[in-house]
């Protein structure tokens, strides 16, 4: 029997589903066998927080069960492996749903659960996810110096300049058209904004009204005083000058499809932006500013398409760490001769988005959302040096070489989690309710983006500084 499963069973009257739509038991609806098959069917079941919107779900939880898709008075069962879930079956109302809760026991195990689904009369059988977060307690605030600055709505990422000591922030709010957004610069001291401008005016597209040239990612090109930044909404990305962010060249809507991150090689005269949605990171000439090419990646997956998501640049050693956001696989790319080195797995992940690299010893940070770890895998042969829980919804990672740690944005969560460079845990700071970017910046200082501005009812959202006191 399933671990699950039988804590399920064991937990006893402690685990219950409740609900309107409940029925007696699974003998009352047992199906027959080969009976009418519903080969139409596409239901939908999720699982939430009860009462508590988008928090994560945790051992203990009420859990609020909604679904859709079934036909009007059809039964519905749930089963985790052979065991049906206390509570017995489900019966789709007038408009084909459901719903009920149930109650988690304390011990359930974090880790993404599958629940069978299936329905009766006629008879179909799909997988739900429920989705269970691990919980890991803050620790170790006493070994760092947090300085927080309400900055804007909207903020999405920040990148830190050594030449000017100013760090760079984007933020967007809403979805398109997006008519709030801008690019910021803050004194890396102080966190007071020195500089802030509103993208130029997008235009119209066939499916969408124009808006701005929203700003989400962001590199600085230290070389050429310029900032790059992606323009998601509309596939492309621009270039601003970091004195007085004055515009320098606005790329054409389709220059990159749904732009995430960008890097730059500031010695090379390169920049490289990820191609969300498409297996690609396009490369431009920092100097013109021009496109220079494109690189593309195969999955190492049947019938899938590695979807290019965070990046990390190692300059020196002429490599470029992709994450795929669809494949849960990391692509190493040689700069220096334009073309995918590797293509590496990353077992025990789901939902890969964020990505970081140790210059010293190769090894490679994956930041998984849909699993809530960290993986860590060794350069060279891709094989798993530690998987670590760290916390809802890991976003983001980067890591500081100085003092070898990793810092891991967990949005869900609220927090920010810092790991040795072997995968443990020495520190979860917070709390920071919507973390959702971090960046390094001198002398092993982080900066954090924390999306918290509706969490905490304030006017912006949170610029967190984080220094380590040794």
């Amino acid at each position: 029997m399933p671990r699950f499963a039988s804590r399920l069973r064991h937990a006893l009257p402690g685990l219950a589903i409740t609900g309107s739509l409940l029925l007696g038991g699974l003998a009352a609806q047992a199906q027959p066998l080969f009976g009418p098959l519903d080969a139409t069917a596409s239901p939908q079941l999720r699982f939430s927080a009860a009462g508590q919107g988008q928090q994560p779900i945790h051992a203990g939880a009420e859990v609020a069960i909604a679904g859709q898709g079934f036909r009007p008075g059809q039964p519905v069962t749930l089963l985790y492996g052979t065991t049906a879930l206390p509570g017995g079956a489900l019966v789709a109302d007038a408009q084909g749903k459901v719903a009920a809760t149930l109650k988690l026991p304390a011990d359930a195990v974090a880790g993404n659960h599958p629940i069978l689904v299936i329905t009766q009369a006629p008879y179909s059988a799909s997988l739900a996810t429920l989705k269970i977060s691990p919980q890991i307690p803050l620790s170790g605030q006493a070994g760092y110096e947090l300085s927080e600055a309400r900055v804007a709505r909207g903020l999405y990422q920040s990148a830190y300049s050594a030449r000017s000591h100013a760090l760079f922030v984007t933020s967007a709010v809403g979805r398109p058209p997006v008519r709030q957004s801008e690019l910021l610069r803050l004194d890396a001291d102080s966190l007071a904004i020195t500089a802030r401008v509103t993208p130029q005016a997008a235009p119209a597209r066939a499916n969408a009204e124009g808006g701005v040239h929203a700003v989400y990612g962001i590199g600085v090109d230290d070389a050429n005083g310029t900032v790059w930044v992606t323009n998601s909404r509309q596939d492309t990305v621009a270039v601003y000058r970091q004195s007085d962010l004055a515009l320098v060249r606005q790329f054409p809507p389709g220059t990159v499809s749904h732009a995430r991150d960008v890097v730059v090689d500031a010695v090379a005269g390169k920049a490289y932006a990820s191609a969300t949605f498409k297996p690609e990171v396009v490369v431009f000439d920092t100097r013109a500013p021009e496109v220079a090419g494109r690189i593309e990646i195969a999955t190492r997956q049947r019938g899938a398409t590695f979807s290019a998501a965070s990046l990390s640049l190692d300059a020196a050693a002429g490599r470029l760490y992709v994450v795929s956001n669809s494949t849960s696989e990391v692509a190493v790319i040689d700069t220096r001769a334009g073309r995918v080195e590797k293509v590496f797995p990353v077992p025990g992940a789901r939902g890969t988005i964020g990505v970081a690299h140790d210059p010293q010893t190769g090894r490679i940070f994956v930041a998984a959302q849909g699993s809530d770890n960290l993986v860590v895998l060794d350069g060279a042969s891709g094989a798993v040096l530690a998987d670590t829980p760290v916390g809802a919804g890991a976003l983001n990672v980067v890591f500081d070489p100085q003092r070898r740690r990793a810092y891991v944005a967990s949005r869900g969560a609220g927090t920010v989690t810092v790991l040795d460079a072997d995968g443990r845990i020495l520190a979860n700071l917070g709390p920071a309710p919507l973390a959702n970017h971090v960046a390094a910046g001198k002398d092993g200082t982080i900066f954090a983006v924390d999306k918290s501005a509706n969490a905490r009812g304030e006017e912006g959202d949170t610029l967190l500084r984080i220094r380590p006191r040794s």
